[in-house]
């Protein structure tokens, strides 16, 4: 048993169970025993590895991306932000490549989202030579012209898991049984935010949503929709939330989400047509990141590099190409959804 998992017994047996949500915020978040604040969840010796540890070429064309929003919306000062930066590599490749654009890093202010104080550290030492600031939550972000990208942010908010019953819904709960925890149900009740799902669900059917989703959606929708801007969010997930996706990883393992609170990290599915419903903005078709990266051109830019690389750096350039744009892999799973001003050109790679 790990120790987070000895507090929540003790804060259930004073409470009773508690939502799937207030479960998941206390195993990424606790301030001694959390994923994200006591040690560092990325890379070899943590839980995942994101795009951007994978290949340059993700980063890259997504600074390209952001940088011709910005030229078509008469290149303003803006903000340049990034939710949940990981090591902060994503940022660092998209102000690289953003240097080849004339005056775009010069115009920005770089601010970054992030709650963890050791990635903050990671973050630092990545951007050195950069000047960064970090804000706690999204509505910390100046009221000016936004250029954000949120890759794997979304996907690590906590969810609340409700099953239908007749015309009702269920909670899911988290409790405790026999020195171990358990999920159980709640009794039937109508819950007004699943008004709408009763048409498109059926009994047993699980729907999940995410409280702190919509302010995000909104406060970043909000800037750009009166300041100008983009916002290119990368997850994985689909249009509408339908079925159980919470999964746990514990050493780039899948493992039972309740066996491991606080040494695995915990995710579920984007529901991003709640991101598109709450941002007051104007948003692009849903596109798989496969598709995006091929329209931004990552097999030219992956063949250019391959000319200098050959043995065993050439083999692993090929294997990120693939794990970044194959439909077996990371191609078709992970979505991208641009939010633009209303009238706006579309952002490169996406469609309206």
């Amino acid at each position: 048993m790990t120790p987070l998992a000895s507090l929540l017994m003790e804060r259930i047996a004073a409470e009773g169970p508690m939502s799937l949500a207030d479960y998941m915020a206390t195993c990424l978040l606790h301030p001694e025993h959390g994923v994200y604040t006591a040690r560092d969840p990325l890379g070899s010796a943590g839980d995942f590895t994101t795009a951007p540890e994978i290949s340059q070429m993700f980063g890259e064309l997504v600074g390209l991306a952001l940088a011709r929003a910005w030229m078509d919306q008469g290149q303003p000062g803006f903000t340049l932000a990034e939710l949940g930066p990981g090591r902060g590599t994503l940022m660092a490749d998209i102000l690289r490549v953003g240097r080849k654009v004339p005056g775009f890093v010069e115009a920005a202010e770089v601010v970054l989202v992030e709650a963890s104080p050791l990635l903050r550290t990671r973050q630092e030492e990545t951007l050195a030579g950069f000047d960064v600031t970090w804000v706690d939550h999204v509505t910390d972000l100046p009221q000016a012209p936004l250029w954000l990208v949120a890759n794997e942010f979304f996907d690590a908010l906590p969810v609340r898991q409700f099953e239908r019953q007749g015309d009702g819904w269920c909670e899911r709960r988290v409790g405790a049984r026999d020195g171990a925890l358990t999920l159980g149900r709640t009794e039937p009740t109508a819950v007004a935010a699943l008004a709408h799902r009763l048409g498109d669900t059926r009994d047993g059917d699980i729907v999940e949503i995410a409280p702190s989703l919509p302010p995000i959606a909104e406060a970043i929708g909000q800037r750009i929709a009166d300041h100008g801007g983009a916002a290119l969010i990368i997850d994985y997930g689909d249009w509408r939330s339908l079925g159980d996706t919470l999964q746990a990883l514990h050493r780039h393992q899948r493992v039972d989400p309740l066996a491991h609170p606080g040494a695995a990290d915990l995710t579920t599915h984007v529901d991003f047509e709640a991101i598109a419903t709450a941002a007051p903005c104007a948003h692009s078709r849903l596109t798989t990141q496969g598709v995006f990266l091929e329209r931004l051109g990552i097999t030219p830019r992956a063949q250019q590099l391959a000319a200098g690389l050959q043995g065993a750096a050439l083999e692993t350039h090929v294997a990120a190409h693939r794990r970044l744009t194959h439909p077996e892999e990371m191609g078709t799973l992970f979505k991208v959804l641009g939010l633009m001003p209303h009238g706006a050109p579309p952002i490169a790679g996406l469609e309206t």
